[in-house]
């Protein structure tokens, strides 16, 4: 089964950027749709963004939408979340997970494969 891992998180300032990388173990990556999601302490994981296979589909939570931007190479195995004009509120365990569904993109419970995640803190 594929294995994801992220890296890229740290602390910063807010309205700082950060880029967040998600890698795969296998070349069948091109067969998952992609999601970020986030944990922050004491909350319920929320979806970020997500992208279909082929990056034809895009999606974004209403907090992120204009800052932040998902994107993968399958090429390389990889997908990504850049993150622009951080605010605190961002702050949280980033996730990458995978699917073979496209009909729920939003929703964790249609992600089968989860990386153990990075930690983002913003500092304001």
């Amino acid at each position: 089964q594929v294995q994801l891992v992220e890296s890229g998180g740290g602390l910063v300032q807010a309205g700082d950027s950060l880029r967040l990388s998600c890698t795969a173990s296998e070349r069948s990556f091109s067969n998952y749709a992609m999601g970020w999601f986030r944990q922050a302490p004491g909350k319920a994981r929320e979806f970020v963004a997500g992208i279909s296979q082929w990056g034809g589909n895009r999606v974004y939570a209403d907090p992120v939408k204009g800052r932040f931007t998902i994107s993968r190479d399958n090429a390389k195995n990889t997908a990504s979340l850049e993150m622009n004009r951080l605010k605190p509120e961002d702050t949280a365990v980033y996730y990458c997970a995978g699917t073979g569904r496209l009909d729920e993109p939003t929703n964790s419970d249609a992600y089968n494969i989860w990386g153990q995640g990075t930690q983002v803190t913003v500092s304001s």
